[in-house]
Protein backbone atom coordinates (compact mmCIF):
# COMPACT_ATOMS: atom_id res chain seq x y z
CA UNK A 1 0.00 0.00 0.00
CA UNK A 2 3.19 2.08 0.55
CA UNK A 3 3.75 1.68 -3.22
CA UNK A 4 0.61 2.42 -4.58
CA UNK A 5 0.73 5.35 -1.98
CA UNK A 6 3.20 6.80 -3.34
CA UNK A 7 2.72 6.03 -7.40
CA UNK A 8 -1.06 7.66 -6.59
CA UNK A 9 -0.89 10.48 -4.74
CA UNK A 10 -1.77 9.01 -1.47
CA UNK A 11 -5.46 7.81 -3.47
CA UNK A 12 -6.71 4.93 -4.41
CA UNK A 13 -9.85 4.60 -6.45
CA UNK A 14 -10.48 1.14 -6.86
CA UNK A 15 -9.52 -1.80 -5.02
CA UNK A 16 -10.47 -5.74 -6.67
CA UNK A 17 -10.10 -8.57 -4.10
CA UNK A 18 -10.18 -11.32 -6.85
CA UNK A 19 -8.40 -14.60 -5.07
CA UNK A 20 -9.80 -17.81 -4.49
CA UNK A 21 -9.50 -21.61 -4.45
CA UNK A 22 -10.56 -24.32 -3.04
CA UNK A 23 -9.54 -28.18 -1.59
CA UNK A 24 -12.47 -30.74 -3.00
CA UNK A 25 -13.09 -33.11 0.08
CA UNK A 26 -15.93 -34.30 1.36
CA UNK A 27 -16.91 -32.76 4.64
CA UNK A 28 -15.61 -34.88 7.43
CA UNK A 29 -12.35 -35.26 5.61
CA UNK A 30 -11.06 -31.62 5.97
CA UNK A 31 -8.73 -30.82 8.22
CA UNK A 32 -7.89 -27.82 10.34
CA UNK A 33 -4.82 -27.05 7.89
CA UNK A 34 -7.32 -26.83 5.01
CA UNK A 35 -10.00 -24.42 6.87
CA UNK A 36 -7.28 -22.66 8.07
CA UNK A 37 -5.45 -22.33 4.26
CA UNK A 38 -8.71 -21.40 2.42
CA UNK A 39 -10.26 -19.45 5.57
CA UNK A 40 -6.91 -17.07 5.23
CA UNK A 41 -6.49 -17.36 1.30
CA UNK A 42 -9.90 -16.57 0.20
CA UNK A 43 -11.54 -14.11 2.81
CA UNK A 44 -8.45 -13.03 5.37
CA UNK A 45 -5.93 -11.77 2.59
CA UNK A 46 -9.72 -9.64 1.37
CA UNK A 47 -10.76 -8.06 4.61
CA UNK A 48 -7.24 -7.54 5.56
CA UNK A 49 -6.13 -5.65 1.85
CA UNK A 50 -9.68 -3.53 2.24
CA UNK A 51 -8.62 -2.13 5.56
CA UNK A 52 -5.03 -1.34 4.50
CA UNK A 53 -6.77 0.01 1.50
CA UNK A 54 -9.19 2.20 3.41
CA UNK A 55 -7.54 5.62 4.14
CA UNK A 56 -6.46 5.75 0.11
CA UNK A 57 -10.09 5.08 -0.64
CA UNK A 58 -11.01 7.72 1.48
CA UNK A 59 -8.84 9.47 0.33
CA UNK A 60 -10.05 9.26 -3.00
CA UNK A 61 -13.20 10.60 -2.21
CA UNK A 62 -15.39 7.65 -4.76
CA UNK A 63 -13.36 5.01 -3.69
CA UNK A 64 -14.92 1.24 -4.74
CA UNK A 65 -14.35 -1.84 -3.40
CA UNK A 66 -15.21 -4.89 -5.61
CA UNK A 67 -14.92 -8.75 -3.92
CA UNK A 68 -15.04 -11.25 -6.45
CA UNK A 69 -17.32 -14.06 -4.63
CA UNK A 70 -19.01 -17.05 -6.48
CA UNK A 71 -22.34 -18.39 -6.91
CA UNK A 72 -20.85 -20.92 -3.92
CA UNK A 73 -21.61 -17.69 -1.55
CA UNK A 74 -25.31 -17.49 -2.09
CA UNK A 75 -26.53 -21.41 -3.23
CA UNK A 76 -25.03 -24.82 -2.37
CA UNK A 77 -22.32 -25.92 -4.79
CA UNK A 78 -20.56 -29.61 -4.05
CA UNK A 79 -17.65 -27.42 -4.55
CA UNK A 80 -16.75 -27.35 -1.18
CA UNK A 81 -18.39 -26.16 1.82
CA UNK A 82 -15.36 -24.61 3.22
CA UNK A 83 -15.41 -22.23 -0.01
CA UNK A 84 -18.72 -21.58 -0.22
CA UNK A 85 -18.63 -20.32 3.83
CA UNK A 86 -15.66 -18.05 2.98
CA UNK A 87 -17.37 -16.70 -0.27
CA UNK A 88 -20.88 -16.32 1.73
CA UNK A 89 -18.71 -14.50 4.64
CA UNK A 90 -17.73 -12.43 1.74
CA UNK A 91 -20.54 -11.06 0.24
CA UNK A 92 -21.78 -10.24 4.16
CA UNK A 93 -18.14 -8.40 4.47
CA UNK A 94 -18.99 -6.00 1.43
CA UNK A 95 -22.27 -5.32 2.73
CA UNK A 96 -21.18 -4.36 6.54
CA UNK A 97 -18.45 -2.04 4.24
CA UNK A 98 -20.86 -0.62 2.33
CA UNK A 99 -22.83 0.40 5.54
CA UNK A 100 -19.85 1.37 7.52
CA UNK A 101 -18.00 2.83 5.19
CA UNK A 102 -20.56 4.92 3.01
CA UNK A 103 -19.52 7.90 5.41
CA UNK A 104 -15.84 7.79 4.07
CA UNK A 105 -17.45 7.60 0.45
CA UNK A 106 -16.45 4.10 -0.43
CA UNK A 107 -18.54 1.44 -1.90
CA UNK A 108 -18.18 -2.37 -1.36
CA UNK A 109 -20.13 -5.08 -3.66
CA UNK A 110 -19.84 -8.62 -4.15
CA UNK A 111 -19.83 -10.02 -7.80
CA UNK A 112 -20.81 -13.86 -7.76
CA UNK A 113 -19.86 -16.03 -10.80
CA UNK A 114 -20.91 -19.03 -11.80
CA UNK A 115 -18.76 -21.65 -13.15
CA UNK A 116 -16.91 -19.98 -15.53
CA UNK A 117 -13.69 -21.03 -17.60
CA UNK A 118 -11.04 -20.55 -15.75
CA UNK A 119 -7.65 -22.16 -14.94
CA UNK A 120 -9.23 -22.55 -11.35
CA UNK A 121 -12.38 -24.73 -13.19
CA UNK A 122 -10.54 -26.20 -15.96
CA UNK A 123 -10.19 -29.55 -13.83
CA UNK A 124 -13.85 -29.73 -13.21
CA UNK A 125 -15.33 -28.46 -16.53
CA UNK A 126 -12.95 -31.12 -18.42
CA UNK A 127 -15.03 -33.49 -16.97
CA UNK A 128 -17.91 -34.27 -19.27
CA UNK A 129 -20.64 -35.42 -16.80
CA UNK A 130 -19.75 -32.73 -14.43
CA UNK A 131 -19.37 -30.08 -17.19
CA UNK A 132 -23.54 -31.21 -18.72
CA UNK A 133 -24.51 -31.30 -14.91
CA UNK A 134 -23.43 -27.63 -14.52
CA UNK A 135 -24.79 -26.57 -17.85
CA UNK A 136 -28.16 -28.39 -17.21
CA UNK A 137 -28.26 -26.67 -14.27
CA UNK A 138 -27.48 -22.92 -15.95
CA UNK A 139 -30.70 -21.32 -17.39
CA UNK A 140 -28.46 -20.57 -20.31
CA UNK A 141 -27.25 -23.84 -20.64
CA UNK A 142 -24.06 -22.96 -20.98
CA UNK A 143 -20.80 -22.57 -19.28
CA UNK A 144 -19.79 -18.53 -18.76
CA UNK A 145 -16.84 -17.04 -20.20
CA UNK A 146 -14.31 -14.22 -18.16
CA UNK A 147 -15.46 -11.60 -20.15
CA UNK A 148 -18.78 -11.82 -19.38
CA UNK A 149 -17.91 -10.80 -15.65
CA UNK A 150 -15.55 -8.22 -15.86
CA UNK A 151 -18.52 -5.76 -17.18
CA UNK A 152 -19.97 -5.91 -14.33
CA UNK A 153 -16.61 -5.54 -12.05
CA UNK A 154 -15.75 -2.74 -14.50
CA UNK A 155 -19.02 -0.90 -14.34
CA UNK A 156 -19.11 -1.16 -10.41
CA UNK A 157 -15.82 0.61 -9.94
CA UNK A 158 -17.21 3.59 -12.36
CA UNK A 159 -18.89 6.56 -11.54
CA UNK A 160 -22.22 5.70 -12.96
CA UNK A 161 -22.43 2.65 -10.17
CA UNK A 162 -22.43 5.85 -7.81
CA UNK A 163 -25.45 4.46 -6.40
CA UNK A 164 -24.82 1.19 -5.81
CA UNK A 165 -23.24 -0.32 -3.01
CA UNK A 166 -23.52 -3.47 -0.63
CA UNK A 167 -24.95 -5.52 -3.68
CA UNK A 168 -24.54 -9.24 -4.56
CA UNK A 169 -24.60 -9.82 -7.75
CA UNK A 170 -24.62 -12.97 -9.48
CA UNK A 171 -23.43 -13.36 -12.90
CA UNK A 172 -24.39 -17.33 -13.75
CA UNK A 173 -26.61 -17.54 -16.37
CA UNK A 174 -29.70 -17.72 -14.12
CA UNK A 175 -27.83 -20.84 -12.22
CA UNK A 176 -29.00 -19.43 -8.71
CA UNK A 177 -32.40 -18.64 -9.82
CA UNK A 178 -33.27 -22.23 -11.99
CA UNK A 179 -35.62 -24.16 -10.15
CA UNK A 180 -35.83 -27.84 -11.01
CA UNK A 181 -38.20 -28.51 -14.03
CA UNK A 182 -38.09 -31.87 -15.00
CA UNK A 183 -39.79 -31.31 -18.02
CA UNK A 184 -38.10 -27.63 -19.21
CA UNK A 185 -41.43 -25.47 -20.96
CA UNK A 186 -40.74 -25.21 -24.65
Amino acid sequence: METVSSLYQGKLNILVNNVGTTIYKPTTKYTAEDFSFLMTTNLESAFHLSQLAHPLLKTSGSGSIVFISSAAGVVHMSIGPIYGATKGAMNQLARNLACEWARDSIRANSVCPWFITTPLTHDSLNDEDFKKEAERMTSIGRIGEANEVSPLVAFLCLPSASYTTGQTICVDGGATVNGFSFKPLP
